[in-house]
């Protein structure tokens, strides 16, 4: 499957698993030796999209190929390439749990193993943006708190998503496929936290020897999990 297949499959399954109604959210991925872009078209609904519509793009985002106008939100993705050369697909939502702590502007605790498979810290905020930052480069901005937010935190194999304060989530992985996957089980680990926090407000986080075993199994250096 090549970039743009990749890309659009990527978005259909943003709507597929309910991730994006209309066409909130978005999906891209990059080629590295290629130093382009592949990204959602902006506006354009998910089950009328095909490949033709997909836009490409190089890493200071002028148009390589494709005819639609791109993703508002490029520039966020193309600053998480920039920064970073781990990242090889990103995925942006407005799923409703994630966003929902996004509003609130609280990060999520990790209070149970589902989160511990995804990620061994809280998934975190990130800074508030300033009037001047929203006024000149509001997506550009964006990308930058989040850089900033994966920087603090290790780095993208340490932090695979961040909420973007008052916003909605962006998640990253080695490929666009891996980027959704993220995105599915964030929004799961986001249901959960905020049923649990309902139940329990004060609920304590996971015990930690539980949480590191839980992350390590699945991906530590003798990780276990799955087939060889």
């Amino acid at each position: 499957m090549g970039l743009i297949e990749e890309v659009l499959e990527a978005n259909c399954a943003l709507a597929r698993h309910r991730l994006a109604a209309l066409t909130w959210g978005n999906a891209s991925g990059i080629d590295r030796d290629e130093g382009v872009v592949a990204i959602k078209p902006s506006g354009v609904a998910y089950d009328e999209m095909t490949t033709e519509d997909i836009v490409v793009l190089d890493l200071d985002g002028n148009v390589v190929s494709g005819e639609r106008r791109p993703s508002t939100d490029t520039p966020t993705h193309l600053a998480l390439y920039r920064a970073f050369e781990e990242i090889g697909g990103v995925v942006h939502t407005h799923s409703t749990w994630s966003v929902a702590w996004a509003q609130a502007q609280r990060e999520i605790p990790l209070l149970g193993t589902t989160h511990a498979d995804l990620c061994a810290q809280p998934i975190p905020l990130t800074r508030a943006l300033t009037d001047e930052e929203v006024a000149e480069d509001y997506e550009g901005a964006t990308g930058t708190v989040l850089v900033e937010a994966i920087t603090e935190h290790g780095g993208p194999s340490e932090l695979p998503c961040a909420l973007a304060r008052g916003h909605a989530p962006f998640c990253w992985g080695a490929n666009p496929t891996k980027a959704v996957e993220v995105a599915i089980t964030l929004e799961e680990v986001a249901r959960m936290t905020l049923l649990s926090t309902v139940l329990a407000p004060d609920a304590e986080s996971l015990q930690a020897a539980v949480r590191d075993k839980h992350h390590d199994r699945k991906h530590g250096p003798q990780a276990y999990y799955g087939q060889p």
